[in-house]
């Protein structure tokens, strides 16, 4: 891929869109859409509900693919890559973070962080070890044992964020991240993404259909219709 001289963007979308034509009328979700994100970026995608936000965080994130256009993550053309290669790249590069914290109940949340490290074939020794400090540094050292049921939405948000990042992902996709929190633990989430952009140089594509979440980002971007605007 070659976009200019001295860059490379870490995620790159050119006429891009995205048809679904599971009923009679199909319906176009994502309509010609492009888009650059640099490497330590972090931006925020703002839109209505059913403006097509979360449809294109899924194509950003390989979970599903396009019906035209080109997506490139790092150097990869996300359609040239088969359903197994996806599989992996999303494992192995990408961190999801979603609304309403998809942890698994029955692991608690030194298992429930360390899970993609587990899946891509870590020691399971070496995978508890970088779940606890991970962890710890984001103030879940008194939980390491806690199953989901027991720990707040607060709590339970940290661990999903742990567990997209305990694998050092080139792309954090958050859906509405603070959707289920109230407002001082939305806020204490979003500074966290703050601090790992920050500190860590963690890229993060964030949706949200909130003024206030979306002023966290250090770019913002509007969308409508399955078109940016």
């Amino acid at each position: 891929m070659e976009i200019g001289k001295d860059r490379m963007p870490i995620l790159v979308l050119k006429d891009v869109r995205k048809i679904y034509r599971e009923s009679a009328t199909p319906v176009e979700a994502i309509r010609g859409l492009s888009l650059e994100i640099e490497k330590g970026e972090f931006l925020a995608l703002m839109g209505p509900s059913g403006c097509g936000k979360s449809t294109l965080l899924h194509l950003c994130g390989a979970m599903d693919r396009a019906t035209a256009g080109e997506i490139w993550l790092e150097d990869r053309r996300l359609g040239d890559l088969s359903d197994q290669e996806m599989t992996l790249l999303r494992r192995r590069r990408v961190g999801f973070v979603f609304q309403f914290f998809n942890l698994l109940p029955t692991l608690n949340v030194v298992e429930n962080i360390a899970l993609p490290l587990l899946l891509d074939g870590s020691p399971d020794r070496e995978a508890r070890r970088a779940a606890e400090g991970l962890a710890h540094s984001l103030d879940l050292g008194r939980h390491l044992r806690r199953y989901p049921a027991q720990l707040s939405g607060g709590e339970m948000q940290r661990v999903a964020l742990a567990r997209a990042i305990i694998h050092k992902p080139a792309l954090v996709i958050a859906d509405e991240p603070t959707g289920s929190l109230d407002s001082e633990n939305g806020s204490r989430i979003l500074e966290l993404f703050q601090r790992l952009n920050r500190e860590s140089g963690l890229t993060i594509l964030l949706a949200t259909h909130s003024v206030e979440t979306a002023a966290a980002a250090n770019r913002i971007l509007r969308m409508r219709d399955g078109r940016l605007c």
